[in-house]
Protein backbone atom coordinates (compact mmCIF):
# COMPACT_ATOMS: atom_id res chain seq x y z
CA UNK A 1 0.00 0.00 0.00
CA UNK A 2 1.21 3.34 -0.37
CA UNK A 3 3.61 5.58 2.31
CA UNK A 4 1.69 8.41 1.12
CA UNK A 5 -2.11 6.89 2.08
CA UNK A 6 -1.04 5.31 4.76
CA UNK A 7 0.30 8.86 6.18
CA UNK A 8 -2.70 10.87 4.83
CA UNK A 9 -5.42 7.71 7.07
CA UNK A 10 -3.06 8.31 10.07
CA UNK A 11 -3.90 11.70 10.13
CA UNK A 12 -7.02 12.22 8.76
CA UNK A 13 -9.72 13.34 11.36
CA UNK A 14 -11.93 11.10 13.36
CA UNK A 15 -14.77 13.15 12.22
CA UNK A 16 -15.89 16.27 10.62
CA UNK A 17 -16.41 18.10 14.34
CA UNK A 18 -12.53 17.13 15.48
CA UNK A 19 -11.39 18.41 11.63
CA UNK A 20 -12.68 21.67 12.62
CA UNK A 21 -11.67 21.89 15.95
CA UNK A 22 -8.07 21.78 13.90
CA UNK A 23 -9.24 25.04 12.45
CA UNK A 24 -9.41 26.67 15.96
CA UNK A 25 -6.16 28.33 16.15
CA UNK A 26 -6.46 29.51 12.26
CA UNK A 27 -10.28 31.46 12.65
CA UNK A 28 -8.36 32.73 16.55
CA UNK A 29 -5.89 34.02 14.32
CA UNK A 30 -8.05 36.00 12.41
CA UNK A 31 -10.28 37.23 14.65
CA UNK A 32 -7.50 38.58 16.71
CA UNK A 33 -5.85 40.44 13.66
CA UNK A 34 -9.20 42.29 12.00
CA UNK A 35 -11.09 42.06 15.26
CA UNK A 36 -10.88 46.49 15.29
CA UNK A 37 -12.59 46.42 11.96
CA UNK A 38 -15.88 45.16 13.81
CA UNK A 39 -15.95 46.58 16.88
CA UNK A 40 -18.06 49.72 16.16
CA UNK A 41 -20.83 47.30 14.45
CA UNK A 42 -20.57 44.62 17.21
CA UNK A 43 -20.79 46.52 19.93
CA UNK A 44 -21.12 49.78 19.62
CA UNK A 45 -24.14 49.88 17.04
CA UNK A 46 -26.07 47.71 19.25
CA UNK A 47 -26.20 50.35 21.89
CA UNK A 48 -27.07 53.10 19.66
CA UNK A 49 -29.91 51.17 18.13
CA UNK A 50 -31.32 50.30 21.50
CA UNK A 51 -30.80 54.14 22.43
CA UNK A 52 -32.15 55.89 19.14
CA UNK A 53 -35.26 53.46 18.12
CA UNK A 54 -36.09 52.11 21.25
CA UNK A 55 -35.03 54.62 23.57
CA UNK A 56 -35.89 58.28 21.99
CA UNK A 57 -38.24 57.32 19.01
CA UNK A 58 -39.71 54.73 21.37
CA UNK A 59 -41.33 58.25 23.25
CA UNK A 60 -43.16 58.98 21.11
CA UNK A 61 -44.52 55.57 20.66
CA UNK A 62 -47.55 55.41 23.12
CA UNK A 63 -49.88 52.54 21.79
CA UNK A 64 -52.20 50.10 23.49
CA UNK A 65 -49.72 46.77 24.80
CA UNK A 66 -52.48 44.72 22.46
CA UNK A 67 -50.96 46.64 19.75
CA UNK A 68 -47.74 45.78 20.32
CA UNK A 69 -47.71 42.12 20.81
CA UNK A 70 -48.18 42.16 24.26
CA UNK A 71 -45.10 44.31 24.86
CA UNK A 72 -45.45 47.43 27.60
CA UNK A 73 -43.55 49.95 25.25
CA UNK A 74 -41.94 50.24 21.92
CA UNK A 75 -38.61 49.59 23.73
CA UNK A 76 -39.71 46.49 24.70
CA UNK A 77 -41.55 45.57 21.49
CA UNK A 78 -38.64 46.57 19.11
CA UNK A 79 -36.02 45.01 21.19
CA UNK A 80 -36.43 41.53 20.64
CA UNK A 81 -36.30 42.23 17.11
CA UNK A 82 -33.11 44.11 17.03
CA UNK A 83 -31.57 41.25 18.46
CA UNK A 84 -32.39 39.02 16.21
CA UNK A 85 -31.50 41.21 13.38
CA UNK A 86 -28.37 41.43 15.00
CA UNK A 87 -27.71 38.29 14.17
CA UNK A 88 -28.76 38.36 10.77
CA UNK A 89 -26.83 41.32 9.48
CA UNK A 90 -23.58 39.22 11.65
CA UNK A 91 -24.15 36.51 9.26
CA UNK A 92 -24.60 38.31 5.99
CA UNK A 93 -20.86 40.52 6.76
CA UNK A 94 -19.22 36.51 7.24
CA UNK A 95 -20.51 34.82 4.32
CA UNK A 96 -20.42 36.79 1.53
CA UNK A 97 -17.33 38.43 0.78
CA UNK A 98 -15.23 36.14 2.98
CA UNK A 99 -15.94 33.06 1.77
CA UNK A 100 -15.42 34.71 -1.75
CA UNK A 101 -12.34 36.00 -0.61
CA UNK A 102 -10.86 31.87 0.65
CA UNK A 103 -11.85 30.67 -2.42
CA UNK A 104 -10.98 33.03 -5.30
CA UNK A 105 -8.22 35.65 -3.33
CA UNK A 106 -6.49 34.45 -0.77
CA UNK A 107 -7.33 30.91 -1.67
CA UNK A 108 -7.14 29.37 1.99
CA UNK A 109 -9.78 27.00 1.04
CA UNK A 110 -7.33 25.47 -1.21
CA UNK A 111 -4.55 25.37 1.39
CA UNK A 112 -6.73 23.50 3.57
CA UNK A 113 -7.98 20.99 2.05
CA UNK A 114 -4.38 20.15 0.46
CA UNK A 115 -4.41 18.87 4.18
CA UNK A 116 -6.32 15.92 5.62
CA UNK A 117 -9.32 18.17 6.11
CA UNK A 118 -12.29 17.59 3.74
CA UNK A 119 -14.49 20.23 2.58
CA UNK A 120 -17.43 19.48 5.13
CA UNK A 121 -14.43 19.82 7.70
CA UNK A 122 -13.89 23.60 6.40
CA UNK A 123 -17.35 24.33 5.95
CA UNK A 124 -17.80 23.24 9.94
CA UNK A 125 -14.73 25.16 10.77
CA UNK A 126 -16.16 28.60 9.44
CA UNK A 127 -19.76 28.54 10.43
CA UNK A 128 -18.20 27.80 14.20
CA UNK A 129 -16.12 31.14 13.47
CA UNK A 130 -19.46 32.77 12.63
CA UNK A 131 -20.97 31.52 15.33
CA UNK A 132 -18.52 32.91 17.42
CA UNK A 133 -19.30 36.22 15.94
CA UNK A 134 -23.01 35.87 16.51
CA UNK A 135 -22.68 34.92 20.26
CA UNK A 136 -20.42 37.87 20.75
CA UNK A 137 -22.43 40.36 19.18
CA UNK A 138 -25.61 38.93 20.12
CA UNK A 139 -24.41 38.70 23.98
CA UNK A 140 -23.84 42.37 24.02
CA UNK A 141 -26.72 43.43 22.38
CA UNK A 142 -28.24 41.60 24.82
CA UNK A 143 -26.27 42.75 28.17
CA UNK A 144 -27.08 46.58 26.51
CA UNK A 145 -30.71 45.56 26.70
CA UNK A 146 -30.92 44.40 29.95
CA UNK A 147 -30.65 47.19 32.13
CA UNK A 148 -33.59 49.04 30.45
CA UNK A 149 -36.03 45.98 31.57
CA UNK A 150 -37.38 44.73 28.22
CA UNK A 151 -37.15 40.80 29.24
CA UNK A 152 -39.66 39.95 31.74
CA UNK A 153 -37.67 36.63 33.21
CA UNK A 154 -34.11 35.72 32.95
CA UNK A 155 -34.56 32.72 31.58
CA UNK A 156 -36.35 34.44 28.81
CA UNK A 157 -32.93 36.58 28.33
CA UNK A 158 -31.16 33.35 28.41
CA UNK A 159 -33.28 31.59 25.93
CA UNK A 160 -33.66 34.34 23.41
CA UNK A 161 -29.98 34.96 23.44
CA UNK A 162 -29.59 30.79 22.30
CA UNK A 163 -32.27 31.55 19.69
CA UNK A 164 -29.58 33.73 17.89
CA UNK A 165 -27.68 30.77 16.90
CA UNK A 166 -30.50 28.90 15.80
CA UNK A 167 -31.69 32.34 13.36
CA UNK A 168 -27.52 32.26 12.68
CA UNK A 169 -27.61 28.88 11.14
CA UNK A 170 -30.72 29.56 9.16
CA UNK A 171 -29.07 31.78 7.15
CA UNK A 172 -25.61 31.36 7.02
CA UNK A 173 -25.75 28.18 5.73
CA UNK A 174 -27.47 28.71 2.48
CA UNK A 175 -26.12 31.94 1.96
CA UNK A 176 -22.71 30.34 2.52
CA UNK A 177 -23.59 28.13 -0.40
CA UNK A 178 -24.87 30.90 -2.41
CA UNK A 179 -21.29 32.44 -2.03
CA UNK A 180 -19.44 29.25 -2.35
CA UNK A 181 -20.55 28.87 -5.53
CA UNK A 182 -20.36 32.58 -7.48
CA UNK A 183 -17.70 33.12 -9.73
CA UNK A 184 -17.22 36.79 -8.89
CA UNK A 185 -18.41 39.40 -6.09
CA UNK A 186 -20.94 41.32 -8.26
CA UNK A 187 -24.14 39.57 -6.97
CA UNK A 188 -23.42 40.44 -3.58
CA UNK A 189 -24.88 44.13 -3.95
CA UNK A 190 -28.27 42.50 -4.70
CA UNK A 191 -28.18 40.30 -1.88
CA UNK A 192 -27.47 43.31 0.51
CA UNK A 193 -30.22 45.55 -1.26
CA UNK A 194 -32.54 42.84 -2.19
CA UNK A 195 -31.84 40.16 0.13
CA UNK A 196 -30.92 41.64 4.00
CA UNK A 197 -32.71 45.27 3.57
CA UNK A 198 -35.79 44.38 2.89
CA UNK A 199 -36.35 41.01 5.21
CA UNK A 200 -35.06 43.85 7.79
CA UNK A 201 -37.64 45.99 7.37
CA UNK A 202 -40.57 43.76 6.57
CA UNK A 203 -39.41 41.05 9.57
CA UNK A 204 -42.02 42.85 12.38
CA UNK A 205 -38.85 44.41 14.21
CA UNK A 206 -40.22 47.04 13.91
CA UNK A 207 -43.94 47.22 13.69
CA UNK A 208 -46.58 44.41 13.79
CA UNK A 209 -46.93 42.78 10.53
CA UNK A 210 -50.40 42.48 11.04
CA UNK A 211 -50.12 46.06 9.58
CA UNK A 212 -49.26 44.83 6.50
CA UNK A 213 -51.58 44.46 3.35
CA UNK A 214 -52.63 40.73 3.38
CA UNK A 215 -49.42 39.58 0.90
CA UNK A 216 -47.01 41.09 2.40
CA UNK A 217 -48.47 39.81 5.50
CA UNK A 218 -48.24 36.28 4.04
CA UNK A 219 -44.71 37.02 2.52
CA UNK A 220 -43.22 37.80 5.46
CA UNK A 221 -44.31 34.83 7.56
CA UNK A 222 -42.54 32.92 5.50
CA UNK A 223 -39.04 34.66 5.63
CA UNK A 224 -36.59 33.05 8.52
CA UNK A 225 -35.89 36.56 10.13
CA UNK A 226 -39.66 36.86 11.08
CA UNK A 227 -40.04 33.47 12.18
CA UNK A 228 -36.53 34.83 14.54
CA UNK A 229 -38.00 37.74 15.64
CA UNK A 230 -41.08 36.34 16.54
CA UNK A 231 -39.78 33.51 18.32
CA UNK A 232 -37.32 35.88 20.07
CA UNK A 233 -39.78 38.03 21.46
CA UNK A 234 -42.41 35.38 22.71
CA UNK A 235 -39.05 34.55 24.75
CA UNK A 236 -38.38 38.15 26.16
CA UNK A 237 -42.06 38.81 26.93
CA UNK A 238 -42.50 35.58 28.71
CA UNK A 239 -45.07 35.28 26.03
CA UNK A 240 -44.82 31.78 24.40
CA UNK A 241 -47.66 29.52 23.07
CA UNK A 242 -45.38 25.97 22.68
CA UNK A 243 -47.02 25.22 19.28
CA UNK A 244 -45.83 28.20 17.29
CA UNK A 245 -42.67 28.21 19.32
CA UNK A 246 -41.71 24.64 17.79
CA UNK A 247 -42.91 26.12 14.73
CA UNK A 248 -40.84 28.34 14.20
CA UNK A 249 -38.04 25.87 15.53
CA UNK A 250 -39.01 23.59 12.80
CA UNK A 251 -38.54 25.79 10.34
CA UNK A 252 -35.25 27.90 11.18
CA UNK A 253 -33.91 24.17 11.63
CA UNK A 254 -35.14 22.96 8.49
CA UNK A 255 -33.65 25.80 6.54
CA UNK A 256 -30.29 25.09 7.93
CA UNK A 257 -30.32 21.45 7.52
CA UNK A 258 -30.85 22.23 3.76
CA UNK A 259 -28.42 25.03 3.66
CA UNK A 260 -25.67 22.59 4.66
CA UNK A 261 -26.71 20.04 2.09
CA UNK A 262 -26.85 22.87 -0.58
CA UNK A 263 -22.99 24.24 0.94
CA UNK A 264 -21.13 21.40 0.68
CA UNK A 265 -22.22 20.09 -2.47
CA UNK A 266 -21.44 23.71 -3.83
CA UNK A 267 -17.88 24.16 -2.55
CA UNK A 268 -17.32 20.45 -3.46
CA UNK A 269 -18.19 21.57 -7.42
CA UNK A 270 -16.16 25.00 -7.05
CA UNK A 271 -13.19 23.54 -5.40
CA UNK A 272 -13.00 20.76 -8.15
CA UNK A 273 -13.74 23.54 -11.08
Amino acid sequence: MDLDKLDHRATAPANPFAGATRLVDYWATVYRRTWKGSAISSFVTPLFYVLAMGVLLGDYVTDDPAQLEGASSYLVFIAPGLLAAQAMQTVFGEVTYPVMGMIKWQKTYFGMTATPLSVREVILGHLGFVLFRVGLTCGVFTLVMAPFGVFSTVWGAVLAFLVQFLVALAFATPIYAFSAGLKDESPFSLVFRLGMIPLFLFSGAFFPIENLDRPMEVFAKVTPLWHGVDLTRMLTLDTVDLTTALVHVAYLAALAIAGWFWAVRRLTKRMSS
